[in-house]
């Protein structure tokens, strides 16, 4: 009898586990079409001529049978509804078009940047949580005027403007003192500068959700039964309480990755780094449309699946989230 409930309980278990799934990739699926069609059609009212951008940019001079022959090739001449369904079912079918300035697949055009701003985004994603996880361990709840200075500290942080603090770093650590290269190109030590550039705010924004859960944490009967049987209070922070404080900066990060990708875009530029982040701001700049939607679609791409690798880890983090559920 046992056996048969434990088996009924493990089959409940995952059927519920297989619509939450589903749940998530059809949501995954909406934010992804939403995200390609507001890029679609805002690209369409932006004011120039992707036409130019076709056949060469402004410096070009093509004959008007040249720019007809080419309007009709890419359906330029059709109402804007019958263009955006033409492109739908297009992309619908795995193909995401030609890159109007580039004139190669986009496919290919996101293949070769896709690997130096996933570089760039782990390594900051990284030095965030490296941040974070000190100014929680070494100031919060201490001392009154520490954990004050800690607060500050990570406020101001937040408060960074990134295409700021990059200029600074440049400046500072390149130019000035030269520790290193100017140009992120040049192997690991040129990822450092533009990725504590991306990581610094965002570390000041997930060690203050982890300061407020790290302080109630602190407060709990659990933690005050640990230190009655003499457990330090280096291990009360790192073994009981830190895993607490992490959930909310896990579930941070998941809107991180797309916010970190999205911010390359200047970054990049900055630090003369290649990747899709610089090749997002040349497309809009052409109004290279196919470019531009497929490289958003990457990015929401990217945030979908970090969302779902969160709601695994959260489940690894504090297993009771899982009994909860059921």
């Amino acid at each position: 009898m046992s056996i048969i409930l434990n088996d009924s309980l493990a089959r409940a278990r995952l059927n519920k586990r297989a619509q939450r799934i589903l749940h998530r990739l059809l949501g995954g699926i909406i934010v992804l079409w939403a995200s390609a069609t507001v890029t679609f059609f805002a690209l369409k009212l932006t004011p120039g001529d992707p036409v130019r951008a076709l056949l060469g940019g402004p410096s070009a001079n093509p004959t008007p049978e040249t720019i007809a022959a080419t309007i009709r090739e890419f359906g330029l001449d059709k109402p804007v509804a019958e263009q955006y369904l033409f492109w739908l079912k297009r992309l619908l079918s795995g193909d995401l078009g030609l890159s109007f300035s580039q004139h190669q697949p986009v496919a290919e055009v996101i293949a070769e940047q896709v690997g130096p701003t996933l570089q760039l985004t782990l390594a900051a994603l990284l030095f965030a949580w490296l941040l974070a996880l000190i100014s929680v361990l070494t100031t919060a709840s201490r001392h009154r005027l520490l954990s004050s200075l800690g607060s500050a500290i990570e406020t101001l942080s937040a408060a960074l403007p990134q295409f700021w603090l990059g200029i600074v770093l440049l400046s500072v650590f390149a130019f000035g003192l030269q520790w290193f290269p100017p140009e992120s190109d040049e192997g690991w030590a040129g990822l450092v500068l533009p990725s504590l550039a991306l990581a610094i705010p965002l570390a000041g924004f997930m060690s203050q959700v982890m300061r407020e859960a790290f302080g109630i944490a602190i407060e709990q009967p659990f933690v005050l039964s640990a230190r009655a049987r003499g457990v330090s209070d280096l291990a009360v922070r790192l073994r009981h309480v830190l895993r607490h404080a992490l959930l909310p900066a896990v579930s941070l990060s998941a809107w991180a990755v797309g916010a970190l990708m999205g911010n390359a875009v200047l970054i990049e530029l900055i630090f003369s780094r290649q990747g899709i982040g610089r090749q997002l701001y040349q497309a809009v700049m052409k109004q290279d449309m196919p470019l531009t939607v497929g490289i958003t679609l990457v990015i929401t791409l990217a945030y979908i699946v970090t969302s779902l690798l969160v709601d695994i880890l959260y489940v690894v983090i504090d297993p009771r989230i899982e009994e909860g559920r059921r």
